[in-house]
């Protein structure tokens, strides 16, 4: 139960953030990505934000040794980049630059705008079906290594 309500409060939480931040605004995303006319350099310092919390919890999950309300730490290890990666990377980079959405801010901009948010999840929702039907041997990765930073 202590699982269940701690991730509807740090859901909610994360949606009000994006919200707030402008981050669920396709015209305020749209002018961050703008860079040659007229950019809105303001959702840097939210992504600085979020990359300071994150690493923050990782801190001090890692120095604690286990999470709060999990049974074992799970911290990605791969260092690797691979075909699926790099297009599943793309495909996302230029939805987000045409429709200045991406998932998250457009599942939070549906309980406050659902029209102009519904088609890009359906058209999510779509994709996702669509990649179910591609056969696992055309996805079998081929690993690019990339050096430790």
């Amino acid at each position: 139960m202590a699982r269940a309500v701690s991730a509807f409060a740090v859901g909610l939480l994360f949606g009000l953030g994006l919200l707030v931040s402008g981050m669920a605004n396709p015209a305020k995303v749209l002018a961050f990505l703008d860079v040659t006319g007229r950019w809105d350099p303001s959702l840097a310092f939210v992504m600085a934000g979020a990359v300071a919390v994150s690493a923050a919890g990782t801190l001090i999950a890692r120095r604690r040794g286990r999470p709060l309300l999990a049974p074992r730490l799970e911290i990605p290890t791969r260092r690797d980049l691979d075909p699926r990666l790099l297009a599943g990377a793309a495909v996302f980079g230029v939805g987000w630059g045409l429709i200045g959405l991406c998932p998250g801010p457009a599942l939070t901009l549906l309980t406050v705008a659902p029209a102009p948010a519904a088609t890009f999840v359906a058209a999510m929702v779509i994709g996702m079906l669509l990649f179910r039907l591609v056969p696992s041997a055309a996805l079998k990765p081929t690993a690019v290594q990339v050096a430790d930073a």
